[in-house]
């Protein structure tokens, strides 16, 4: 047997064990099997973080914008170059595809680094001006403080990056928690960002949802940043209240892809496919919810289900697979639960079983004869299960689309303009996309509505969540 790896804290620019010795085993989800241990952090631990933080935040609040900038753009030249080695990691974390993360993640990472690093020194707001007789206000923006920010396992080094680097660039420090099943990449990063940041402005530490929950009730964080599940967000939502804490979440979706009848299925299949099963389905913005015009759907159906069962999953090191395993044992059981729980009114079109008897891998499922309210219509699968049904006319579409509690991500496809301008006026949510179904670009928001929660990841808009506006006045008369 193997020696297993060891996995630290990165604390105040030190590697660290849990204080009490505590750890959680990681595991390899292409075997299920034990590769790494990780740090269990509790209340000492945070109380650390925290502490490294806070003092790391009365220098690091006063660098100028060029700066902050000029540490992204290392820390975004240094990811460049440990590039193969972060892949390597987050593959074996993740079971993803090895070429797929080095293609898809590591380049949008690097410019989302940059891009925030840009954003460093582009703050606008009010120009200053007298709006009171004899005096003149001018609008500061700052830095909201510490912030405690958890990670989802999804994409664990990318969703690392959409929370540190806006936070770093605006000012801010930040303590940082992967997911308890996703550490190894994220640890990696620390040590990484670590050369370049001045210790305590990027502090990460490992756990559980009780370490989550020890960072956002703690009391020097100004800002809890959370992407995970709804239920967590409403705790974070709740834990965060008791002392007026900023809260910033993104928890999930139920993108809907609508197809009226004049699309073309061929290349809608072939697209809608791609973006529900990459990464297992494991996205919250992944197509995983069909909307079909009725004149087309035996059509659609037909040529979906050729789609998934031509769509492969497997190890990471085979370059034909489309996505890898399920990141946990408990994910892979909620997938197959929700196949097991299908009404008899449904039927599975592709797939809806395990693939191979080790690790999480799940074959690529598309399931019809659905109605709105079952289960697998109104719940997040999170897994490489694609659901159709069918639409009457744009009435019906709206408001079966927008009938769920996510709002999050949408896409419509057409070849009539005006249809598409008034499905994404109609459609709530916070992206709709058109002929299209998943790019994300650094510059354009992400971030939804109703149970998808608040505020934006990326874009000016995702910057400016992590400053605070200050009103300045000041009399003329001396």
């Amino acid at each position: 047997m193997s020696k297993l790896k060891t996995l630290r804290n990165y604390v105040n620019g030190t590697f660290t064990d849990a204080v009490d010795g505590r750890t959680v085993d990681v595991i390899d989800p292409t075997t299920g099997e034990v590769y790494a241990t990780a740090p269990l952090s509790a209340q000492t631990d945070v109380d650390a973080a925290m502490a490294a933080a806070a003092a790391a935040f009365e220098t690091w609040r006063d660098a100028t914008p060029s700066q902050r900038q000029l540490a992204l753009l290392k820390i975004a030249d240094a990811i460049e170059a440990h590039a193969e080695e972060l892949v390597a990691v987050e593959s074996r974390n993740t079971g993803k595809p090895l070429a797929l993360a080095a293609s898809d993640e590591i380049p949008a990472m690097v410019d989302q680094i940059r891009f925030f690093a840009g954003a460093a020194r582009m703050l606008e707001g009010r120009s200053a001006g007298e709006y009171m007789e004899g005096m003149t206000s001018i609008v500061r923006r700052e830095p909201v403080g510490v912030c405690a920010q958890v990670a989802p396992w999804n994409y664990p080094m990318m969703m690392a990056v959409w929370k540190f680097a806006p936070a770093i660039a605006a000012g801010n420090t930040v303590v940082l928690k992967p997911s308890d099943t996703t550490p190894d990449s994220t640890v990696l990063l620390a040590g990484i960002i670590g050369e370049i940041l001045p210790p305590g402005v990027l502090n990460v530490i490992c756990g559980d949802r009780e370490t989550g929950r020890m960072m956002v009730e703690h009391a020097v964080p100004a800002m809890a940043s959370v992407t995970g599940s709804v239920r967590a967000g409403i705790q974070v939502a709740a834990s965060a209240a008791k002392d007026v804490k900023r809260v910033h979440l993104e928890l999930g979706g139920k993108a809907p892809a609508v197809v009226f009848e004049d699309t073309d299925i061929a290349k809608a299949v072939e697209d809608i496919a791609l973006a529900g099963y990459s990464n297992a389905g494991q996205d919250c913005t992944a197509a995983t919810r069909v909307l079909v015009h009725e004149s087309i759907h035996d059509e659609f159906v037909a040529a979906l289900a050729r789609a998934a069962a031509a769509t492969r999953t497997g190890l990471p090191d085979d370059e034909d697979v489309v996505y890898g395993p399920l990141n946990n044992a408990n994910q892979l059981k909620q997938v197959s639960g929700f196949i097991d729980r299908l009404p008899a009114h449904a039927k599975v079109e592709a797939g809806g079983h395990q693939v191979g008897d080790k690790g999480y891998f799940y074959a690529p499922t598309v399931v019809s004869g659905l109605k709105q309210d079952d289960e697998i219509v109104q719940n997040e699968v999170f897994g490489p299960v694609i659901t159709v049904q069918s639409f009457s006319d744009e009435a019906d579409a709206v408001r079966k689309a927008n009938g769920v509690e996510f709002a999050l991500a949408s896409s419509v496809w057409t070849k009539d303009h005006a249809r598409a301008m008034r499905m994404s006026r109609a459609l709530d949510f916070g992206c709709v996309w058109i002929n299209t179904h998943i790019p994300l670009v650094a510059e354009m928001p992400h971030g939804g509505y109703k149970k998808s929660g608040y505020g934006k990841d990326l874009s000016a808009y995702g910057f400016e969540d992590y400053t605070r506006i200050k009103h300045v006045m000041t009399s003329l008369e001396g």
